[in-house]
């Protein structure tokens, strides 16, 4: 687990909600402590705590986050106003989100570590599995390999679809608008241009989002740069942040705190 991965992270997010009904659900979320606008820090330790204890987390942390998540998410469901019908618990939206965090993770250790092993990427994909399963997924649902992955995901990219008040959502994570003003002014172009490198073309086409050739020469010389970044930097430094937020997560479920 590098923190250079994380600069996959806003197309990451950006795939998760291309579903109208999970773009919908977050945006019209009246959970104010999981707002990215309102507590961005907080929003992105919870999901990165998440990703942590669903990979390498014990049974028992695990259901730990598991209930926590849940208490969240009962809320969260559509009504009589909604123009989409949604519920957090529903396993198929479920699978979904857990399938984009796969392909990020994929993309990343590809993007990063090159050749390697099929068997290593298959051992990752069955891992992977508990992103799905730490929720309310049946692991039955879960492809049984990366081939049937492939399958449900090209079949799934029919399903990804806007309307207006999730595309300007969207386009504000990609452009960083959660921010205070002068970080979203020194960082928003940079992390745009990122984002949109690492959207799959359905995600960045479906958004409006501009690329050509200029663009892709330059967000190919920043990928080299931070796989090369990747390469030299100490283990601990490699790994920050991923290692800090483990030991704060388990930290915070020892002592009965919330880590949602």
């Amino acid at each position: 687990m590098s923190g250079v991965s994380l600069a996959l992270g806003g197309a990451n997010v950006i795939m998760q909600l291309s579903r109208l009904p999970v773009g919908r659900g977050v945006v019209e979320s009246t959970v104010e402590s999981g707002s990215l606008h309102a507590h961005p820090i907080k929003r992105t330790r919870t999901t990165l705590g998440y990703i942590m204890i669903a990979l390498f987390g014990t049974d028992a942390e695990r259901a730990e986050i598991r209930r926590e998540v849940n208490r969240q998410h009962r809320s969260v469901r559509s009504d009589a106003e909604s123009p989409v019908e949604y519920d957090a618990f529903d396993p198929e939206l479920q699978l979904w989100v857990a399938a984009c965090m796969y392909r990020g993770l994929e993309d990343a250790v590809t993007f990063l570590h090159k050749g390697v092993p099929a068997t290593t990427l298959d051992a990752l994909y069955q891992r992977s599995a508990r992103f799905a399963t730490t929720l309310q997924v049946p692991e039955s649902m879960w492809p049984v390999d990366r081939s049937a992955f492939d399958d449900y995901w090209r079949a799934s990219l029919a399903h990804v679809s806007f309307d207006e008040t999730t595309r300007e959502y969207l386009l504000g994570i990609a452009s960083l608008d959660f921010l205070p003003f002068p970080l979203r002014w020194t960082l928003g172009p940079l992390h745009k241009m990122i984002t949109t490198g690492f959207l799959p073309a359905t995600f960045r086409e479906s958004l409006g989002l501009e690329w050509n050739s200029r663009r892709q020469r330059l967000f190919d010389a920043v990928r080299v740069g931070a796989a090369l970044a990747n390469r030299v930097l100490p283990r601990p430094l490699r790994e920050f942040p991923w290692n800090v937020v483990l030991w704060d997560t388990r930290r915070r479920i020892r002592a009965g705190r919330s880590v949602v």
